[in-house]
């Protein structure tokens, strides 16, 4: 034990930043063995650890360079205002965890003003995706970054970034994920009269949820009309309850809405497949063990600029295996169809199905690492502090 009192700015803008932020702060107590003071920006992991959050972080949870815009005024407030206030706290470290257009915006303020705090980017921005520029552009702002993903530290290193270290990803340590995949793994497959249970996922935000679930249920119709019928399970989050029943009162089938915490891990272990928004869902149903097809609306900013998106997947599952492993539909060509077709061949024992969880193991392999990623993350962020430490 030490009476050292560690100080550490943290800044998360999402839910999946906010919860590595809860894990790496509960093993920088761990490994600290003394007090440990929290100043800045999360949600209700990091407020779990002792947070106090400067204002609700779910004001940053916006979805496109449309709202970015919309919303640039506000945004620029909450910069500053976080900024200032880890500032005036002077913290032995500054984390900042993912939501690059927010939490990078306020590492530069807090660099000008504290040129020798360390500062610590948890999750490494796209930049193998596109605009690689911003790589060499974090060197004068950012002194490590603690990659998610295998891939991230060599295409950090060849654009010029600052040091990478793949610390892992926090879903292969996560206990209901783990118990999902061996429940699944035990259990025989459907033969092929029998019901099957199908999961839709339409994201987390309003507007993915307004522009996809009435083509996922336009998809479910036609996988009815097409096979008999079928049970269609709709785990969402509470802040979206409202909106979710109010487009599927409308929709041709009905789903089995579920806003209980389990009930999205329910719906996962129970599914035969899974039509699912492009998002971390998608690498949470290929570690879980549920076979899925893609679908993604863009911002009409980003479909303007996807000339200069230098990535040939948008699914991590992909990416991480490096082949297509999991179909992905995009703007025009999501159609109710294709999805409808992929689902049908995901739920029952078919060469797509078998080649889908093939890949699934090895992209669980290949995530990995001797440590579990929050006490990976603590070793180096307290290493970065011992560094600046006199004596």
């Amino acid at each position: 034990m030490t009476d050292t009192v560690l100080k550490v700015a943290v800044v998360a803008g999402e839910v999946s930043g906010d919860l590595l932020g809860g894990d790496l702060v509960a093993a920088l107590k761990a490994a600290h063995g003394g007090p440990v003071e929290l100043t800045g920006v999360g949600g209700d992991a990091l407020q779990a650890e002792g947070l106090r959050s400067l204002f609700d972080f779910s004001e940053l949870s916006i979805m496109g360079l449309t709202q970015v815009l919309q919303r640039l005024p506000q945004l620029m407030r909450r910069i500053r205002q976080t900024a200032d206030a880890v500032i005036a706290a002077r913290p032995d470290v500054l984390v900042i965890i993912d939501s690059p257009d927010f939490t990078h915006r306020v590492a530069k303020r807090v660099r000008a003003a504290l040129p020798d705090l360390p500062i610590v980017d948890y999750v490494c921005p796209s930049v193998w995706a596109w605009k690689e520029y911003r790589a060499r552009a974090m060197v004068p702002y950012i002194d490590h970054v603690l990659a998610v993903l295998p891939f991230e530290p060599a295409a950090m290193e060849r654009l010029g970034g600052p040091p990478t270290t793949f610390v892992g990803h926090r879903l292969t340590s996560d206990p209901k994920i783990a118990r999902v995949r061996a429940a699944r793994l035990e259990r025989p497959l459907k033969q092929a009269d029998d019901q099957k249970t199908i999961m839709l996922l339409p994201g987390s935000r309003s507007a993915e949820i307004s522009e996809l679930l009435p083509i996922f249920g336009a998809a479910a119709a036609e996988f009815v009309s097409r096979n008999g019928p079928t049970r269609f399970v709709l785990p969402t989050v509470p802040r979206q309850e409202a909106l979710v029943r109010t487009i599927a009162a409308s929709l041709p089938v009905s789903p089995e809405i579920s806003v209980a915490a389990d009930g999205k891990w329910t719906a996962f272990s129970e599914a035969d497949a899974a039509i699912a928004a492009s998002g971390t869902v998608i690498l949470e149903l290929a570690l879980a063990g549920v076979p899925v097809v893609s679908a993604y609306r863009a911002d009409w900013l980003i479909t303007m600029m996807s000339k200069r998106i230098k990535i040939w997947s948008a699914a991590l599952p992909n990416l991480i295996a490096d082949y297509p492993l999991i179909p992905e539909y995009i703007n025009e060509m999501v159609r109710p169809g294709s999805l409808c077709r992929w689902a049908e061949r995901l739920a029952s024992d078919t060469p797509q199905r078998r080649a889908m969880m093939d890949g699934f193991d090895l992209t669980w392999q290949r995530l990995q690492t001797g440590v579990p990623p929050g006490e990976a993350a603590a070793g180096i962020v307290l290493g970065m502090v011992d560094k600046k430490r006199p004596g």
